[in-house]
């Protein structure tokens, strides 16, 4: 029986979020096609390494950024034209939600309208507001929203803190982004929400994080004899972990960095992703069949997970 696969961090843009981007972030032609098409050469493309679905979302930033009086309507017509593009192709598509994450009433109610409407599966974070980590409590009337509708978020880097550029990539640029920069900056987001009581206020949420974690399950062990020590939790910072926190393999096609994750979390924690278009289908596909796993794993982590994860 062919394997069912489906890649759930892979990205589009609306035409009017295209046109606010600086030009540099539009400057690589080809993912410039790839993210404005969902239709046939998306299509294409997984048909011709085997991806049966993809879950997209607004590439980064969305609308994280802006303010609320752009941001609510600009997210809501983002979420209406993927909705609209997966009604042409409902078994090969799903998708994230764009929030407007600066007025989170207003990002709740979003939310909730594209779960309960429009049929999406969750929501996706692009980094910090404003400056501002999702762990302070103006934020938390959206992680309440996810729970009551017992859909997951999914954090996603985009650029750190401007005060973290300033100080340790100033004079190193490439160090910003994939390389190292979203990582420690996601892994830090999600570290809060932890010790920042997140997750003891909202004790069913569910998060997912992309990039094997982004070192979350290398650093686990530490982090949770520290964090024993120095932030006096209700819980083992493992426990957080496993209860709450799935990982996706998108971008990070390590056999080590992968046999880590199921050792520190669990296969089932594990779900496969691409991060299409800014890896390709190709890489992804051909790692996920040669991975030392049982073939058990390997369908569990192709789609198994995320189909009980995300309903679909």
């Amino acid at each position: 029986m062919p394997l069912n696969v489906i890649a759930i961090e892979e990205h589009f843009w609306t035409p009017e979020l295209k046109g606010l981007r600086p030009a540099a972030l539009v400057r690589d032609p080809e993912h410039a096609k790839r993210l404005d098409d969902i239709g046939a050469l998306r299509i294409s493309e997984m048909d011709a390494h085997g991806i049966d679905m993809q879950v997209l979302s607004e590439t980064a930033p969305a609308v994280h950024e802006l303010d609320p009086d752009k941001a609510i309507p600009l997210a809501r017509r983002s979420n209406d034209y993927l909705h609209e593009q997966i009604s042409k192709n409902p078994t090969r598509f799903a998708g994230f939600a764009a929030l407007p994450v600066a007025d989170p009433k207003a990002a709740a109610d979003e939310l909730e309208r594209a779960v309960t409407k429009l049929g999406f599966k969750g929501a996706m974070f692009m980094g910090l507001c404003k400056g501002r980590f999702l762990d302070e409590k103006f934020f938390w009337p959206i992680f309440e929203r996810a729970e009551k509708l017992d859909v997951p978020v999914y954090l996603h880097p985009s650029k750190p803190h401007q005060a973290v550029i300033d100080a340790y990539f100033k004079d190193h640029p490439s160090l910003i982004g994939p390389s190292l920069g979203f990582g420690n900056e996601v892994l830090t987001m999600a570290a809060r929400l932890v010790v920042g009581g997140v997750l003891d206020a909202y004790p069913n949420l569910k998060v997912i994080i992309g990039h094997l974690g982004e070192g979350l399950p290398f650093l686990q062990w530490r982090m949770d004899r520290s964090l024993a020590r120095d932030a006096k939790l209700p819980r083992g910072f493992t426990d957080y972990v496993k209860q709450h926190f799935w990982i996706t393999t998108s971008g990070n096609f390590s056999d080590a960095a992968l046999l880590c994750s199921i050792a520190e979390l669990g296969v089932d924690k594990v779900i496969f992703s691409v991060d299409y278009p800014y890896v390709m289908n190709e890489p992804g596909r051909t790692w996920l069949d040669a991975l030392p796993v049982t073939e058990q794993q390997r369908a569990q982590i192709a789609s198994g997970n995320v189909k009980k994860l995300l309903k679909l």
